[in-house]
């Protein structure tokens, strides 16, 4: 029999209900696998009495004839997402020892539909970076390695954990956030699927804010029908997130493998870079001729002020964590270090438990929001994200997807790039996404000329999540899956 951990979400679902195998096997096979991968430091916690809980209870519910659609299913949890009783330090110092004592949305969802959780995933400190190298509790590996090499690689960031973990098989799946690429860009990195969905489709409430209206999570999974499936069971209206959207979740599972003729699809002339490599462009052009070959209309479209995204996004972004990051000051939870007085003690814990990346943020948000310089920054940049938008707006009149490389290179090693604003770089294709608040996912589509994966990004129409998942489906069908070698 296949091993337990390389099942797919869709096939270990069959195997469940076809009763081959209980979850308790499966969550037994995941949790030795994960003690096997420690090397690669994706989980920072590990649950293994309450996933065997969690199993037994669907054992419980499948034996009964009862089921819910992730029933006996075990994920990774980024550790972004409040977990009750369970460690939810958004990877940071400064929020030391903290356990909450209520559940995020998301969570409660997959709990809901059969869920079982393995343990918490690392990331990038409160979701800042590309690398995962800003996390308290170190850098992640990436099980992939170039060809005739040991060296270790960044799988992405910020869900660096979640990509990590998904693409060594040490989860059948896993939660992530994306604020400016942070679910697509580690899933291209790692040769995994990640969708972003329409700012909206999932509720924000208990997942630690970076910037609260870029933020959103989504799922990665193996391929395109696994990141369909969790993406049905994450999505929900909350009332406790007022920018949750109250629309019917379709059911994504039912997109793939529709045909795409007809399908037009918008290939954005401003996202031909200078210094794209030669390889990432072939690759672009290489997915919009498997999309044509099976019917799809490709139109060359402009987004004229694609050119200012990122900038635009490194003054939005930083601004809404500076504020959202004054809570953390020692005195109701998290990390204490005692001062003179109650101002020395908001600096000294401040000091000690915010990484550096974090406080460099901290700073370009709280300069550019101060007097004097937020009609210069942060107003004029508010004025381009709308123009970003109106920009996707005009295109939706002539195609129904966009597609874009996910990242401007494959992995890299931990400490190449040391520039921040050369690390900022790394989401130059991915912010516009969240800048127009829309649905965007990065779909495996080839290696690279030393064997790494790399990704392919299809952009959609507001709440166009089941087109992507019907484009990205077709990528997948003519690009093969790729699935990390496992040298631990």
């Amino acid at each position: 029999m296949t091993s337990l951990t390389a099942l797919t979400i869709a096939a270990a679902r069959d195997g469940l209900r076809k009763k081959q195998f209980s979850a308790l096997e499966l969550t037994d096979a995941y949790l030795a696998a994960m003690e096997k991968a420690r090397v690669l430091n994706a989980y920072i916690v590990e649950t293994p009495e309450q996933a065997r809980a969690m199993a037994k209870a669907s054992d419980a519910k499948l034996a009964a004839g009862q089921r819910g659609a992730l029933e006996g299913i075990p994920l990774g949890i980024k550790d972004l997402f409040a977990t009750q009783g369970v460690h939810t330090q958004a990877c940071s110092h400064v929020l030391h020892d903290f356990k909450p004592q209520y559940e995020s949305t998301v969570t409660t969802n997959l709990w809901r539909d059969g869920a079982v959780m393995l343990g918490k995933l690392n990331m990038d400190e409160f979701a800042m970076g590309s690398s995962n190298e800003t996390s308290y509790y170190g850098n992640v590996i990436n099980p992939w390695k170039r060809k005739d090499s040991n060296a270790a690689l960044v799988p992405g960031g910020s869900s660096g954990g979640s990509a990590a973990a998904v693409a060594a098989h040490i989860c059948a799946a896993a939660t992530a956030t994306d604020t400016g690429g942070s679910i697509r860009q580690p899933a291209a990195f790692t040769g995994t699927v990640g969708i972003k969905p329409t700012y909206g489709r999932c509720s924000r409430w208990g997942i630690v804010a970076f910037a609260s209206s870029l933020d959103q999570a989504g799922p990665i999974a193996r391929d395109v029908r696994d990141a369909a499936i969790m993406l049905k069971s994450m999505a929900s209206v909350d009332p406790k997130d007022t920018t949750s959207v109250d629309m019917p979740v379709p059911d994504y599972e039912a997109a793939i493998g529709r045909p795409i003729k007809g399908l037009r699809v918008g290939i954005p002339k401003e996202y031909r870079v200078d210094g794209m490599p030669a390889e990432i462009d072939a690759l672009w052009q290489k997915g919009a001729e498997w999309l044509k070959a099976q019917g799809a209309e490709i139109v060359e479209i402009s987004l004229p002020h694609t050119k200012y995204a990122l900038p635009a996004y490194y003054i939005v972004a930083p601004a809404e964590a500076s504020s959202n990051l004054a809570r953390y000051d020692g005195v109701r939870y998290g990390l204490r270090v005692p001062g003179d007085d109650i101002v020395d003690m908001y600096e000294n814990s401040r000091a000690a438990g915010f990484g550096r990346e974090v406080q460099r943020r901290i700073l370009i948000g709280t300069y550019v929001l101060s007097a004097g310089y937020y009609d210069a920054y942060y107003v004029r940049a508010q004025k381009v994200r709308t123009l970003i938008k109106q920009d996707f707006d005009r295109a939706w009149d002539k195609v129904d997807v966009v597609l874009t490389p996910a990242t401007p290179s494959p992995a890299f090693a931990p400490g190449e790039i040391t520039d921040p604003v050369q690390m900022y770089l790394n989401d130059i294709f991915t912010v516009t996404v969240n800048m127009a608040g829309l649905p965007g996912i990065s779909v495996p589509a080839g290696l690279s000329a030393d064997g790494l994966p790399l990704g392919l990004q299809l952009i959609g129409k507001p709440f166009g999540e089941e087109t992507l998942f019907q484009a990205a489906a077709a990528i997948e069908q003519a690009a093969g899956g790729y699935t990390a070698p496992q040298w631990w």
